[in-house]
């Protein structure tokens, strides 16, 4: 297990490769689970994700309150973050992204399912949550508060994947590289996807498929190259 420090080092680069492959852009962010306290995560402050530093790094509890006294701005849907650690002991890693690429499958009936073996991760069944379900439809369709979290976390069950109702999407990881892995598949995957449905019937990944490539490797190759893309010591 990566001590505290270098998982907060690794932090900072995830926010990097996630922005330099344009899963993120001036908004949507990343946290990672305390490894000394699973009670706890790690969160960037408010600030693009390009931009983010060590030093931007706060510290939350599970109910996404700041620790240590820590007044800076934080992220207003950091709730995400809390509620599925909370909900999901083995998820240790969260992004939540607004790629463009996505946002058809949040507001249509049409499935996203993986086509291609990167995107397998991503998992067989990916569900979409509508914060009007509960909510009603006078909101800004962010995740304001701990009950939008809980709310959301809920409709990720035990998936890795849940889409957002004309938002975006979050993802619940085993790890931090895992994480930036699906995120940087996912709507790349969205984007093949969409073009397939023009083409005619879609062939998706069968559960054989996605289990078998649940299994591979190769996680560390893909961190080092797009920390090199994103100009981040790897």
């Amino acid at each position: 297990m990566l001590g505290s420090e270098q998982l907060l080092a690794d932090l900072v680069i995830a926010n990097h490769i996630l922005a330099h492959e344009n899963v993120l852009d001036a908004y949507g962010h990343i946290s990672v689970r305390d490894p000394e306290r699973p009670d706890r995560y790690y969160l960037s402050c408010s600030r693009s994700p390009a931009l983010v530093q060590r030093a931007d790094i706060m510290h939350f509890t599970l109910e996404s309150n700041p620790l240590d006294g820590d007044e800076r701005e934080p992220y207003i849907e950091r709730f995400i973050h809390g509620a599925i650690y909370a909900a999901r002991p083995n998820v240790n890693a969260v992004v939540h992204s607004h790629a463009d690429e996505v946002l058809p499958y949040t507001v249509t009936n049409v499935p996203l399912r993986p086509l291609t073996g990167p995107a397998a991760k991503m998992g067989r069944s990916v569900p979409v949550w509508d914060i009007d379900e509960h909510f009603g439809d006078a909101t800004d369709l962010l995740v304001r508060s701990q009950p939008h979290g809980v709310d959301l976390a809920e409709r990720l069950g035990e998936n890795r994947v849940v889409l957002m109702r004309g938002h975006g999407f979050a993802i619940g990881a085993e790890s931090l590289r895992q994480a930036v892995g699906v995120g940087v598949y996912l709507p790349r995957n969205a984007r093949a996807l969409t073009t397939a449905l023009q083409l005619g019937p879609v062939k998706y990944l069968s559960d054989a498929e996605i289990a078998v490539m649940e299994k591979r490797g190769g996680a560390d190759r893909a961190w080092e190259y797009w920390s090199q893309r994103a100009r981040t010591e790897p």
